[in-house]
């Protein structure tokens, strides 16, 4: 795996330190990721490449507090995450990562409103405050009020990809983690889903994006 950004040495969100994870099925165990020491720092920009089944995506449901490490530790702000209940880190998940996914993964039953609010809706917070939020957020992302109002399903995949990232920005959360963002687009909505990670970096976000695209890493 191989990781480009431009960081320099600053406070670090999201720490790696010595993680294994190992999987077992009855006798058999798979290693997917050994001794991994990785860093997220604020206002950081990164890409991870390699081949499938080189633990990429393990690497990144470690960041995103997805799974817990056979061996190793994860700090989050700081804060030593084994200590926490599995609902204490949803809580921490909802508040300070969002997640973005090759298939998009909206539900194409609500409307494109309804599946940009979901984040905020366990934070309890208030519908008309919602609204507000859901705009500047489709907004944010080069998207049109007008899809609010229409399904996943009517809105064409660069579009879906977008919605997609305004649902994980919605919460304004320090940390973006994309798995494959691009891989399901052409490369026109390629280009702007990436323009809009960059955009998303100079206001403070931190990104980090799993790829096998070379032209999308060496974007990062």
């Amino acid at each position: 795996m191989a990781r480009w950004c431009g960081t320099a040495l600053r406070d670090a969100i999201i720490e790696l330190i010595d993680v294994s994870k190992i999987y077992s099925v009855g006798e058999i165990s798979t290693t997917a990721l050994k001794d991994v020491t990785f860093r997220v720092y604020k206002r950081d920009l990164a890409a991870i490449m390699g081949p499938s089944g080189s633990g990429k995506t393990t690497l990144l449901n470690m960041l995103g507090l997805l799974d817990r490490p056979t061996r190793g530790k994860i700090l989050f702000e700081g804060r030593d995450i084994s200590r926490l209940s599995d609902k204490d880190l949803a809580n921490l998940r909802n508040r300070k990562i969002g997640f973005v996914f090759q298939t998009f993964n909206l539900i194409n039953r609500l409307t494109v409103f309804e599946n940009i609010e979901l984040p905020l809706i366990p934070r309890g917070v208030p519908r008309s405050v919602r609204a507000e939020m859901v705009k500047e957020a489709i907004l944010k992302v080069g998207g049109d009020v007008s899809w609010l109002r229409k399904k996943p399903t009517q809105l064409s995949g660069g579009q879906q990809q977008r919605v997609a990232i305004a649902r994980a920005i919605v919460g304004n959360p320090p940390v973006i983690l994309a798995d494959e963002p691009t891989g399901n687009l052409d490369r026109g909505s390629a280009k702007i889903v990436v323009e809009t990670f960059l955009n998303l970096n100079k206001e403070g976000h931190s990104i980090v994006v799993v790829t096998h695209d070379p032209e999308v890493a060496n974007c990062m």
